[in-house]
């Protein structure tokens, strides 16, 4: 269990006594403290976050020019890891251990918990598919890349076959419960991500495709359309909000440093490989560039280790999106529309789902529950992957309204409103920082002793002038998270215009 950061030594009662109470802020009891590393955060956040969507980032950048694409990429890294670390921040308001979007809603708008978690639900389900998708449609191109020509089995060629035999591994990596066991089979995904960007950075080194490059836009763009249309496959690249309260959950020390450097390292090793991958494969295909920068090698035994990393990435993928879309699936089960309070506001009866300790502790998925509710969702993915070979279409329309509203708009809003002066639970978080004042006034009154009085006064103006700089900092975070609501309903915006267009247009 974390233990509670001290700030010197006093009597009960006395300023220094007061300053302990607000050194634990932050790791609130009622819940189970985590036990995974910093690295086995930062493995499993990357992971979610970098799928086979970086291989469309040269396409993305041709169509922005390098100088636009890389400065969207920077952006884009920045205002979702913004949007992990106010989630970071919500998690302060709840129990250890129990922070979730259930959980959140709850808190800030109750009967409206239900639309968040469905969402959330939808847009891992449809990613997870997706990912099914992709190994039927790649595993046969692999195995003619590694025989030199047809497959000696007609089965080896079929597309349904590979979604099947891949889900003989898809199926126990999704029944775990800890995001922390799969660590390994995230630096496993990451293993073949690095083999990927590796042979993208080889090909340009070699030089081996300027025969067909085409022409290079550094500064200039191909246009408002065809940047719009590229717009979304670089701000939702850093998707990876779904998992972030697992994140916060299951880490050992959960401290403010050491989880704003897991949003840190992750958002930046993300943004760093993106920005990587884009211009080394723009610069040795140009304009000439397709939506997928391993294809366009010619065949060759590293190419076809390429599109077999690609499917050994989504494969240690899927559970990802199955996890959070697992715990969306049971708030929804769970939720019950909420009744106003008709006495206290703080009542801890006013949802029977949650614990005593004001909505903030949510109650364990059984067993026989997280079984049931996690076969059901392999079956349909398994369903959904073997009848349809393309959701790009559906996908685009769950990608601008789940991930947006995951990345952005509930992160603003959840902290937006849990911050609120008004708000009871942020009162209740923030009685501890009264605590010391009070304590030093009444100490002051009652010494005698200059000595003691003159450290009292002085522990007081410390006191109020780390308060009114902890009131800016927070105030200024309010006004922001409530800028990046209206930047995510900007960003679903603009990304449902541009798909209905292009949709309309083929």
């Amino acid at each position: 269990m974390e233990e509670e950061a001290t700030v010197g030594v006093g009597p009960p009662g006395g300023p220094q006594s007061g300053l302990r109470r607000r050194a634990g802020r932050g790791r609130r009891g009622g819940g189970v403290a985590g036990q995974a590393s910093w690295a086995s955060s930062v493995i499993n956040l990357v992971n979610t976050i970098i799928g086979a969507g970086v291989l469309a980032m040269p396409l993305a950048i041709s169509h922005m020019g390098i100088v636009l694409g890389v400065c969207v990429v920077l952006w884009s890294g920045l205002t979702a890891g913004f949007g992990l670390y106010l989630q970071s921040r919500c998690a302060q308001y709840l129990d250890r251990g129990s922070a979730s979007f259930f959980a959140l809603s709850q808190l800030t708008y109750p009967n409206a918990a239900v639309v968040f978690d469905a969402a959330i639900a939808i847009k891992c389900f449809g990613v997870g598919v997706s990912y099914l998708i992709i190994i039927g449609d790649l595993m046969p191109g692999v195995v003619q890349g590694f025989v030199g020509g047809e497959p000696p089995h007609e089965f080896l060629g079929d597309r349904q076959f590979w979604v099947t035999a891949f889900m003989l591994i898809v199926i126990p990596l999704s029944y775990l419960r800890r995001l922390d066991s799969l660590k390994y089979t995230s630096i496993a995904a990451l293993v073949s991500m690095a083999y990927l960007v590796v042979l993208v950075v080889y090909h340009f080194v070699q030089g081996d495709t300027t025969a067909d490059r085409g022409p290079v836009r550094v500064i200039h763009w191909a246009g408002p359309i065809a940047t719009l249309s590229s717009l979304p496959v670089i701000v939702f690249a850093f998707t990876c909000h779904q998992n972030m309260f697992s994140i916060l959950n299951e880490i050992g020390n959960n401290s403010h440093f050491r989880t704003t450097s897991v949003v840190f390292a992750s958002i930046g090793g993300a943004a760093a490989t993106y920005i990587l991958v884009a211009i080394t494969g723009y610069l040795s295909f140009g304009n000439s560039v397709g939506g997928n920068i391993v294809g366009m090698y010619p065949p060759g035994v590293y190419a076809t280790i390429g599109r077999a990393a690609i499917v050994m990435l989504v494969v240690f993928s899927y559970p990802l999106q199955c996890h959070p879309c697992r715990a969306s699936v049971d708030a929804v089960l769970k939720w019950r529309p909420q009744q106003k309070p008709s006495g206290n506001e703080d009542s801890p009866h006013r949802h029977p789902l949650l614990g005593p300790r004001g909505n903030r502790t949510p109650e364990p998925m059984s067993d026989i529950r997280f079984s049931v509710i996690t076969t059901t969702i392999l079956i349909l993915s398994y369903i959904v992957a073997m009848t349809v070979s393309s959701l790009e279409a559906v996908l685009a329309y769950v990608g601008s309204t789940g991930s947006t509203s995951i990345s952005f708009i509930l992160p603003g809003l959840f902290y937006y409103k849990i911050s609120s002066p008004d708000s009871p639970t942020h009162r209740g978080l923030m009685k501890g920082d009264d605590e010391p004042a009070d304590d030093l006034s009444d100490e002051n009154d009652s010494t005698d002793d200059d000595s003691e009085g003159s450290l009292t006064r002085s522990l007081t103006d410390s006191g109020l002038l780390l308060r009114r700089t902890r009131h800016w900092r927070r105030t200024l975070l309010r006004r922001l998270s409530l800028a990046l609501v209206g930047y995510g309903i900007l960003v679903m915006v603009v990304c449902l215009i541009t798909n209905t267009f292009f949709v309309a247009s083929h």
